[in-house]
């Protein structure tokens, strides 16, 4: 049977056909691959949720305050054991999170010795788990920009920005991170909607003071408005 396009045209359609079918197969492998590297979520209780007996059964034997402080082990010789399994059982434990992050940093090694996965899976892990969990995003956009990854930091700032709602707390750590990616307007702006919001922490105000990006509400609304323009700078 004939078919109804055009020569030219019905080879088009069918080279199409075929990109697209590649496509949709890469985005398939590479999500596959994605999970692959970091795991699968058999299981795993919400850290924010859970309750306090629940947190003991695996925080008394596996993250205690030395491990926490990476003083040493407590299952284990190597203290990213203790934080592994932690975040295999609360995937989203923020305390256990900053923990590894610290380690990685301490060791400049993208994987500690003793750790399942590398630090960055933990925080991949942590929001396919819960993408709601705005303080792990946070916690990850802080890591991306301890990495250099501004860009990448600024994408995950700004979905915590979206649902931050009236947390001052929020607005001021993530003013901090901004600071830090030398994203000043925006650390200005975050200071501004903590501070409105009633917080009386002043250290990204003295931060801000001291690299000369402070200024009041007032002057800071009357400055032309953050734009497209207004961009992270990675470091």
């Amino acid at each position: 049977m004939k078919s109804s396009f055009p020569a030219p045209l019905s080879r088009l359609s069918a080279n199409y056909l075929l990109i697209l079918g590649l496509l949709l197969t890469s985005a398939d492998a590479i999500a596959q691959n994605a999970t692959s590297t970091c795991g699968e979520l058999h299981t795993g209780s919400d850290y924010r949720t859970s309750s306090r007996q629940a947190l003991n059964l695996v925080e008394n034997f596996h993250f205690t305050p030395e491990v926490e402080a990476l003083i040493r082990g407590k299952s284990s010789t190597d203290i990213a054991a203790d934080l592994s399994y932690t975040l295999i059982a609360f995937p989203n434990h923020h305390r256990a999170l900053m923990s590894l992050m610290l380690l990685g940093k301490k060791f400049k090694i993208p994987q500690p010795k003793g750790a399942q996965f590398s630090v960055e899976c933990y925080f991949l892990r942590a929001l396919r788990f819960r993408p709601d969990d705005t303080t792990a995003r946070m916690m990850y956009a802080s890591y991306l920009s301890n990495q250099a990854r501004g860009t990448e930091a600024s994408k995950e700032l700004a979905q915590v920005g979206e649902v931050a709602g009236d947390n001052a707390f929020t607005f001021y750590n993530m003013g901090q991170i901004y600071f830090d990616l030398k994203d000043y307007d925006r650390a200005l702006e975050n200071a501004h909607k903590a501070y409105g919001l009633g917080l009386t922490l002043t250290g990204l105000r003295e931060r801000l003071t001291r690299a000369g990006h402070w200024r009041n509400a007032d002057l800071a609304a009357s400055s032309p408005a953050l734009g497209p323009a207004s961009g992270v700078q990675s470091q």
